[in-house]
């Protein structure tokens, strides 16, 4: 299908600049093709460097090479890699990047399961899968125990793609698993005895930082955070940065911050620009080279229940997401930074706590590790 785009893309980008070339060239025929026989070397060179010089061309050529990926086998983790996409802060992007970047993990060969943990059911929305409320879910495995196994549906139009729902019930669920033994480690305890192979896991979490977030967080070895390009993006960072070090500090010692995605970025603007440089200044390391734009397409797919790698695959955004699960897969992890390049980098964003003050979810939890 990509590589039909493909062909469509460019066969379009030609039949336009050789619209412009038969302009200004009597020598280009009425089916838009040169005749080379009535051209000396130098208007042959002179049309192909307007062809090429084109901005649809220019566009080809960008798109091309993502294109040219598809369908590449990606290597597979030595071990299964748990990525949680987080960030308390909504409308940044974290579902559409979760469901997305999982698609682009699975069209490159790899097999990936999405497990949404937002009582709003976005993730489950956008690949799919029905999720109304007799539906068995994320719920079910955290709070009744139901295997993981029992619960996961296979993305009909992406091969290698898996779902774990959330339904309406899981918006209780905080409430409920504050009487639970072990309540911040359940989620890990599913995955583990989950026995069907997996290269990667994503964890959609809720925009907040309560039990659900905690449980992703004790049962990923990674962070992956979306930031939106725009006003007030970093606020909130610093936060989320002290939850991961606290939870890292009493409950899950392999978490850390591996990944952070630039979203909605536009290139008109001088204010994504300088976002961009701002969080790239922070975490240069952590932060992917390739930044999602803003995209209409990508704001239409999940109406369609399909990811933007289904509905449009050669968008824009479909592209940049294509690109961006590639680079994930290919770039060495990101070695564990320390609490403290963490601890002064939120500092620089949002000025931390006074001594001893923790959010009092995570107080909780840090109560709870002798009962694990």
């Amino acid at each position: 299908m990509f590589h039909v785009k493909r062909r469509f893309l460019l066969s379009g980008v030609l039949d336009q600049d050789r619209t412009r070339a038969r302009d200004r060239h009597p020598e280009v025929t009425v089916a838009g093709q040169v005749s080379r026989e009535t051209l000396t070397p130098m208007q042959e060179s002179e049309i192909v460097d307007q062809v090429d010089d084109t901005p649809v061309a220019r566009a080809a050529q960008t798109a091309a090479p993502a294109v040219g990926h598809t369908g590449e086998a990606l290597p597979r983790p030595a071990a299964t890699r748990v990525m949680v996409v987080a960030n308390q802060k909504g409308g940044v992007g974290k579902t559409t990047t979760t469901v997305n970047l999982a698609a682009g993990l699975a069209m490159h060969g790899l097999r990936v399961l999405v497990i949404d943990l937002d009582p709003q059911g976005n993730a489950s929305t956008a690949l799919g899968i029905d999720h109304h409320a007799e539906v068995p879910s994320i719920y079910d495995v955290l709070v009744e125990g139901k295997p993981l196994a029992d619960v996961v549906q296979p993305v009909v139009d992406v091969e290698g793609l898996f779902c774990c729902p959330a339904t309406i019930d899981l918006a209780g669920a905080e409430i409920e698993l504050v009487s639970l033994v072990a309540r911040e480690s359940r989620l890990q305890r599913a995955i583990a005895a989950y026995e069907q192979p997996l290269d990667y896991v994503l964890i959609d979490c809720p925009p907040s930082l309560g039990l659900l977030t905690v449980n992703a967080m004790v049962a990923g070895q990674e962070v992956l955070i979306p930031i939106q390009c725009e006003y007030y993006a970093l606020e909130g960072l610093g936060q989320l940065l002290r939850n991961v070090e606290l939870v890292r500090a009493h409950l899950n010692p392999s978490l850390h911050v591996s990944t952070i995605l630039l979203t909605m970025y536009d290139a008109r603007t001088r204010l994504a620009a300088q976002v961009a440089e701002e969080v790239r200044t922070h975490f240069e390391k952590e932060v992917l080279s390739t930044a999602i734009p803003r995209s209409v397409r990508i704001s239409e797919a999940p109406s369609y229940g399909q990811t933007v790698l289904s509905y449009d695959p050669g968008s824009t955004g479909a592209l940049s997401y294509l690109e961006a699960a590639r680079e994930l897969a290919l770039r060495a992890e990101v070695a564990k930074t320390t609490v403290g390049r963490h601890r002064a980098a939120g500092a620089a964003v949002v000025p931390p706590r006074s001594g001893g003050e923790t959010s009092a979810p995570t107080a909780q939890h840090s109560s709870m590790e002798g009962k694990r």
